[in-house]
């Protein structure tokens, strides 16, 4: 970016869920100039073709990626299947000032654990290492001036958000954590299969991951390196329900660490007072019982509660978002906000859209 001149962004995968909504922000951003569209499926086609609630006029249509794009963009934002953004990123990550990928082509340092949960993204030699990872809460002064930002996925945010005081405020030493995850359909993009269907998804309570997630192995990964508190074992459990959007991942951690629930709530706040998009609240603070996606809609927060089970000898982590924004299109906005030494809020300061 130079001079007066706002930060120019393209949009790769502009035609999916994500795409959509990271037009959205983007068009209501005071700093960011929406310059390049991006895909192979729908060249020609204009946003409001495509996404029926975009009716503003933004003078774009969606182009094939060619080489030229470098010439017109600041940042490069990878709304595309993984093996694309390993494609594109290795292609532009030396071209552009930076390039955020949403997808899950970075997000898993080691070579090893990556092959087992994406066989089939290979990745340059040596890029992973040169990405960013994770949340902004948690690494956002790493993404300042990053040319490269990998994002955690929706479940992995939820996640490591919900965790992330435990481990890294308390110094605790989680044994075990289970995740019970929920998530409405828009987490399976635009893609055509029969279990999407709506004679199938309606009402439905779908186990469609029920003894491992690779959003898992991304926050155990993460975790991993963490410090100064430890995490033993990490797993996960992934429900579809017919929500459109939103996400709750419940986690229950076995821990030997002696904790009672006022040093919790203490600790969430303390945590995350100085960021404005973690709301921690009670279970009980509100006419219905949060954290709950719907109380987070269309807006950048992620509301977490944490508790103590003395009986059940657990800690209980409830995290919840919109899976589109705080889980993809808002953290990408949020990313380029500490990338370019921006308030963090610019952009994002819409509130949740209730009931939705």
């Amino acid at each position: 970016m130079s001079g007066d001149r706002g930060i120019r962004v393209g949009v790769v995968g502009a035609s999916g869920l994500a795409g959509g909504e990271l037009m959205r922000l983007i068009g209501q951003h005071p700093n960011l100039e929406l310059t390049f569209l991006g895909g192979s499926q729908h060249a020609g086609r204009r946003p409001s073709e495509l996404h029926p609630g975009l009716r503003q006029d933004l003078g774009l249509v969606v182009e094939p990626v060619t080489d030229d794009v470098a010439d017109r963009v600041d940042v490069l934002l990878l709304s595309t299947p993984a093996p694309v953004s390993a494609d594109l990123a290795a292609r532009f990550a030396d071209r552009v000032e930076s390039v955020v990928d949403l997808s899950g082509a970075f997000r898993i340092r080691s070579d090893e654990l990556h092959h087992k949960w994406y066989p089939k993204v290979p990745r340059a030699d040596g890029l992973a290492d040169r990405f960013v990872y994770g949340v902004p809460e948690l690494v956002g002064e790493e993404m300042v001036g990053a040319p490269l930002i990998s994002l955690a996925g929706c479940y992995a945010t939820a996640i490591t958000l919900g965790l992330a005081p435990l481990v890294f405020e308390l110094g605790m030493n989680l044994d075990h954590v289970l995740v019970d995850g929920k998530s409405g359909s828009s987490g399976g993009g635009v893609h055509l299969r029969t279990s999407d269907l709506h004679p199938f998804r309606a009402g439905a309570i779908a186990p469609y991951s029920p003894t491992g997630h690779r959003h898992a192995a991304e926050v155990s990964d993460f975790l991993g390196r963490s410090k100064p508190g430890t995490v033993g074992t990490l797993s996960m459990s992934a429900y579809g329900v017919s929500n459109v959007r939103g996400l709750l991942a419940s986690c229950y951690v076995l821990t030997r660490d002696d904790v009672d629930e006022r040093t919790l709530s203490r600790a969430y706040l303390r945590f995350y007072r100085k960021h404005p998009f973690v709301r921690v609240r009670r279970n009980n603070e509100t006419l219905i019982p949060v954290p709950d996606p719907q109380a987070t809609l269309g807006s950048n927060y992620c509301d977490v509660t944490v508790m103590h089970d003395p009986d059940g000898g657990r800690i209980v982590v409830l995290s919840a978002l919109d899976n589109l924004v705080k889980g993809a299109a808002g953290q990408a906005v949020q990313a380029i906000n500490k990338r370019y030494g921006l308030p963090e809020e610019t952009g994002l300061t819409m509130q949740p859209v209730m009931p939705a």
